[in-house]
């Protein structure tokens, strides 16, 4: 069996942005690393979105705004996001751009093969797949287990789930210059249901029909809803250029408990998903680095081999922010009708600069007030005590 370093279980974002934090940081040259997939990553399966105050991964970024839409039933507003951007990047680019860094590095392969099974044999690890069997120092999984989550009550699940259509209208209806960042005039049928616009240009713009909720629709429904705010924007005459479609897991229960010596889990089975928001790229940029400065300290001469599995299990953590997206999933658990009611609190008086820093996890105590405040009271402080009780 072929022996590597470092063997990365999938290529998804996850993995190829700490591959990429990896060859930047020239510290593991001599490491041999293996990513596995049955997906070639040569298709644009996905769109990522992220606010954004510097240039990074400007290359990539196919379009920005400074101005965001938000609405419900009955107000909208738009958000002046300075000194933020509101950045798109099309999977397909993405792929290309750490493949193609990849392709240069000696020490760095891809299989293109789907994983069945792995596990720690004392001080190495075994990968199989369909066709063959690897071994490794550590592996970085980033496989979802669903059934982590599912098999426990502590932590309530939710999905972001959606269905986007890219399309082009004979009708010039969309303000390139401005995102629509959530539109909850949509009918909500007892959910959090919102309606997401990403316009290119006057007549092309990607529309997702998304909810936080925890069962996923059929997919004639999810559809049916983009037809009818199609229809509601004037546009008669249209045609789809591409479909995606997601389903994020937003919960707060501790994926990193399960971080071994030498497995690690990353991506959304390692809780780097943003729980509140579903937001994954930017949080997978600070994560993938945090865990590139944390691994580095294992390649260093002075203390190779010294990080143990008590250190792995504390790389994630429990903080404040934690805390916060506890309680607001606790309360779209217990009444799912409640997150337009929320949203709308948040964004119809408050700073939208803040409350995008506070999603960014970047805020002081005094700032998270601020935004807090704004919140209903009763729901939250229900859900608080009840979690008191359980703590």
């Amino acid at each position: 069996m072929q022996h590597y370093h470092y063997l990365f279980t999938g290529s998804g974002l996850a993995s190829l942005m700490t591959v990429y934090e990896m060859i930047l940081s020239g510290k593991f040259e001599d490491k041999t690393i293996l990513l596995i997939d049955e997906n070639t990553k040569k298709n644009n399966d996905r769109t990522w979105c992220f606010w954004d105050n510097s240039n990074q991964f400007d290359e990539n970024v196919s379009k920005k705004w400074d101005v965001a839409l938000f609405a419900d039933a009955t107000f909208q507003r738009d958000l002046k996001l300075h000194p933020y951007q509101y950045k798109m990047v099309r999977g397909l680019d993405f792929y290309n751009l750490v493949f193609d860094l990849i392709s240069k590095q000696k020490n760095i392969h891809f299989a293109n093969q789907k994983v069945v099974d792995f596990d720690e044999l004392g001080n190495h690890c075994v990968v199989k797949t369909e066709s063959q069997s690897y071994t490794c120092n550590k592996i970085f999984n980033s496989i979802y287990n669903p059934n982590l989550v599912k098999n426990q009550s502590k932590y309530p699940l939710l999905q972001q789930h959606f269905i986007g259509w890219f399309i082009k209208s004979k009708e010039e209806v969309f303000d390139k210059n401005k995102a629509t960042f959530m539109d909850f005039s949509v009918e909500q049928k007892g959910n959090t249901r919102f309606m997401y616009v990403l316009p290119i240009s006057s007549t092309e713009a990607l529309l997702e029909y998304t909810l936080f909720s925890k069962d996923l629709l059929s997919k004639e429904e999810y559809e049916n809803e983009i037809q009818n705010y199609i229809q509601k924007l004037g546009i008669t005459e249209y045609k789809i250029i591409e479909k995606e479609q997601g389903n994020i897991p937003m919960t707060c229960y501790a994926f990193w408990k399960h971080n071994t010596k030498n497995t690690i889990n990353i991506g959304s089975i390692g809780g780097w998903t943003k729980a509140s928001t579903g937001y994954t790229f930017a949080n997978t940029i600070k994560k993938s680095k945090a865990l590139v400065a944390f691994l580095s300290k294992d390649t260093s001469p002075e203390i190779s081999g010294s990080l143990s599995e008590t250190d792995l299990r504390k790389f994630n953590k429990k903080d404040k922010f934690w805390l916060y997206d506890l309680l607001f999933i606790d309360v779209l658990s217990g009444r799912n009708d409640l997150g337009s009611t929320v949203f709308s609190a948040l964004f119809k008086n408050g700073n939208p600069t803040l409350i995008f820093k506070f999603l960014d996890e970047e805020t002081s105590f005094w700032e998270d007030l601020q935004v807090i405040w704004k919140c209903p009271k009763k729901p939250f402080l229900k859900v608080f005590f009840k979690r008191l009780l359980s703590f």
